[in-house]
């Protein structure tokens, strides 16, 4: 089994990441279960959300305590939240940012594999919004292909509809300019 913990704040998509890729996983024939982390917080408040991805039935429903994956969704988190908290001694964590390797290393203290991106970036270019919710899951399914790229794409289409193709675009573009760093 595969566990993920999102990181982001109100409003960035960070519960909707979460459900898109346990649907996508769903429909690629795994089984998957996502749900969110968060109290009566704002927009803009801390919040939290996982995925579990498994080729069994998943019995368990507690939040994830020791993840595979942390995907950070707002760089800012690192400042107030220890992303690596219980993360798994060969996990990776996926940022949005535009820090370098070292900066982003010196900030969090993890030494492990990391993959970053410029979401903000890419979701300004291709949405003209910094939500980064599709944009991310592009850069987790290349740094950690849990499941392939293009299964996302049914389950992205129907929850964006008219605005889906841009969001497919983020999703291609994160792909492509995420670097893993070992």
């Amino acid at each position: 089994m595969i566990e993920i913990r999102f990181h982001g704040r109100g409003g960035q998509g960070a519960v909707t990441s979460a459900e898109l890729l346990a649907i996508a996983a769903i429909d690629y024939g795994k089984y998957a279960q996502a749900f969110p982390s968060f109290g009566p917080e704002r927009r803009g408040a801390p919040v939290g959300a996982f995925t579990r991805i498994s080729d069994e039935s998943i019995r368990t429903r507690e939040k994830v305590y020791e993840p595979d994956i942390v995907l950070v969704l707002d760089a800012t988190i690192l400042e107030i939240v220890d992303v690596t908290d219980g993360l798994k001694d060969n996990g990776i964590i996926i940022i949005n940012t535009n820090k370098s390797e070292s900066e982003i290393r010196e900030l969090t203290g993890f030494k492990g594999k990391l993959a970053l991106v410029d979401g903000t970036k890419i979701a300004l270019d291709c949405l003209g919004l910094p939500i980064t919710n599709t944009t991310m899951l592009g850069a987790l399914l290349k740094a950690a292909p849990v499941i392939p790229l293009d299964a996302i794409n049914v389950p992205l289409t129907k929850r964006f509809g008219k605005i889906a193709e841009k969001n497919l675009n983020a999703l291609n573009k994160a792909y492509q300019e995420t670097h893993i760093k070992e």
